[in-house]
């Protein structure tokens, strides 16, 4: 009994404030932000605002929206005037050979001329469409129907960044918490085991003891060793995200202030506004369009053309001749069998038109589904924070009493270990449950397709993929693009 006592003893010597300590710290990097940050320190919506006006992945998603402007006015071209111009000039020799008369004898006699003449001459050609079938219109809508299309699938891009980079943020947060966290558990082990071998020295405990103490020094150095790659792994995703290195970070927010009240009205939101349902009743009516495109194949088409030449030395290579000609004539022409090429386009277009409207449904049943899971993982995480609360506060008050009772021998120290264990493992629970509260609001959201840089108000020009889109959309020449690239 006496060397049990004096076990105990050498377990209660352990200081119990490290233990505070870790709670300290856990609280303090992964609890949400509720008052304005320094200036100095680094917040989740500056960090967005970063990844918003920086992100690789997200210029790159609207230089592509760019260039898909473009074909409008490539489409706008059909109905527009064309012009060349053709030119030559050369030189040319020649022999001419002339009839001049009858010999006496009857005979035809010849004269002959060598001459050396520099044809040129110069013709101006021009024709306009007056007719098309409607495939300048149809392709026209077609081309804006895609650019609406491209632009919902940016706002998806943007989405994604901007999630992401919440999830980079806060996965720094968490990992740096559970970082300290460990290493302050390894400073609390250090500490037991000096206690546990002085004890062993004086014969208060047993050779059994500071092997336990020692095991779990070592499992906890380990757990360290992978809690610090995890860490690099999480900053190297935020330099992705991001575009910089993280330094002192603020807690993060949820935005659940910015989320529906039920999820009936997420749905409803989302089936209307999602970038993804959007995308896909644009691509709807570009698919529409170009059956009609396809279709103005078979109908006739009228143009009118002029030209104007003027030649010089041109006629038979003739010196000193010249020859002017202009004129205008009109053209109709009416398709009767070509093949049959296009009607196996018309039939293609249909069926692509029928996939199309597919697609959308495919689309709001997984905007449906989406919006459902992420709220059952907002709720979890909301759940589990409650559950971890009660958790630590429980593994404290175990912590305590274990530490009590081995005071009169009812506890070894392997109790205590556990115990100290058992509140280590809470303390990170709740630290995971803090991260995953944020990072799914942001995912919720982004789910019922409100997750925008103007929905968080963040410090940024907001990028107006219009605005390029009637810089070009009837420009009718020109090779630099509106930024003077």
């Amino acid at each position: 009994m006496k060397k049990a006592r004096g076990n105990a003893r050498g377990s209660a010597r352990v200081s119990r404030r490290p233990a505070m300590t870790l709670w300290v710290v856990a609280l303090g990097a992964a609890i949400f932000a509720t008052e304005p940050a320094p200036a100095s320190a680094e917040t989740l919506l500056s960090a967005l605002a970063r990844a918003y006006s920086g992100n690789p992945d997200l210029n790159q998603s609207r230089a592509s929206v760019r260039a898909r402007d473009e074909d409008a006015p490539k489409a706008l071209a059909g109905m527009r005037p064309r012009a060349s111009v053709q030119a030559s000039a050369g030189q040319q020799r020649g022999y001419a050979k002339f009839l001049a008369g009858h010999s006496a004898t009857g005979q035809r006699q010849f004269l002959g001329d060598e001459y050396v003449s520099h044809p040129r001459g110069a013709a101006l050609n021009m024709s306009q469409t007056i007719f098309d079938g409607g495939h300048t219109e149809s392709a026209f809508r077609q081309a804006e129907s895609n650019v609406f299309a491209a632009r919902a699938t940016l706002r998806l891009t943007e989405q994604a960044i901007l999630q992401n980079g919440a999830a980079a943020y806060m996965n720094v947060l968490r990992d740096t918490a559970i970082t300290s966290l460990r290493k302050n558990n390894i400073s609390v082990l250090e500490q037991q085991l000096r206690v546990t071998r002085d004890s062993f020295d004086v014969g208060a405990t047993t050779q059994t003891d500071v092997a336990q103490a020692e095991a779990s020094l070592a499992q906890a150095r380990s757990e360290l060793y992978s809690a610090q790659a995890q860490l690099k792994t999480s900053i190297a995703n935020y330099r992705q995200m991001i575009g910089n290195e993280p330094g002192r970070l603020e807690p993060g927010r949820s935005v659940e202030s910015l989320l529906p009240g039920s999820v009936n009205e997420a749905i409803a939101i989302a089936l209307a506004e999602h970038p993804g349902v959007t995308s896909a009743l644009h691509q709807v009516d570009a698919a529409e369009y170009a059956v009609k495109t396809a279709e103005s194949a078979l109908s006739p088409t009228l143009s009118v053309s002029a030209q104007v030449a003027d030649q010089h030395d041109a006629i038979l290579g003739v010196p000193e001749t010249r020859q002017f000609a202009a004129g205008a004539a009109g053209q109709l022409n009416a398709p009767l069998y070509q093949g049959g090429g296009e009607y196996a386009s018309i039939r293609q277009a249909k069926e692509e038109f029928g996939q199309a409207r597919l697609n959308a449904d495919v689309q709001r049943d997984s905007v449906r589904a989406t919006v459902v899971s992420s709220y059952g993982r907002l709720e979890t995480a909301k759940a589990s924070i409650i559950s971890g609360q009660a958790a630590v506060k429980a593994a404290e008050t175990a912590l305590i009493g274990v530490r009590d009772e081995a005071r009169v021998g009812r506890r070894t120290t392997l109790d205590v270990l556990n115990a100290q264990q058992s509140l280590l493992n809470a303390r990170v629970g709740l630290v995971i449950a803090q991260r995953d509260r944020v990072v799914a609001s942001y995912a919720v959201l982004g789910a019922i397709g409100r997750l925008s840089a103007s929905e968080l108000n963040l410090d940024v020009t907001l990028y107006d993929p219009g605005v390029h889109y009637e810089q070009v959309k009837t420009r009718w020449f020109g090779l630099e693009t509106p930024d003077a690239r």
